[in-house]
């Protein structure tokens, strides 16, 4: 019995050509654009949930903006603060390197003394 073209399955699947998923290729703007979706969903419905609870979309909206003008401030006075605090981490990092390389070179001696007395 001969099957029309649509109905015919091919030799290495068991399905319908039609009860078949397609599988999607790796392409890597998928997840960003789902990325995006999301976070815009999620800023629409804190948007719909402040506007609700203060009773108006403008004070909802002054309300996020405050909230946003706290994060950017803190984010500029952290910014300003990294060339001290990089500096501050490299000293530590040379002293610890020091005290580490002063007893790798105690340890060094005192084996070879033990060494020598053997």
């Amino acid at each position: 019995m001969r099957f029309p073209e649509p109905v015919r399955m091919s030799d290495d699947h068991a399905s319908p050509v039609w009860a078949r998923t397609k599988r999607r290729s790796g392409g890597g703007g998928g997840g960003f654009v789902g990325l995006l979706v999301t976070l815009l969903a999620l800023f629409g419905v804190l948007t719909a949930v402040l506007g609700i609870k203060e009773q108006s979309l403008a004070k909802g909206g002054a309300l996020m903006d405050g909230w946003i003008t706290a994060g950017v401030t803190s984010a500029k006075g952290l910014v300003g603060k990294a060339p001290e605090a990089a500096e501050g981490a490299a000293d530590k990092a040379g002293a610890a390197a020091e005290k580490t390389g002063d007893a790798l070179q105690a340890g060094a001696a005192t084996t070879a003394e033990e060494l020598k007395k053997q």
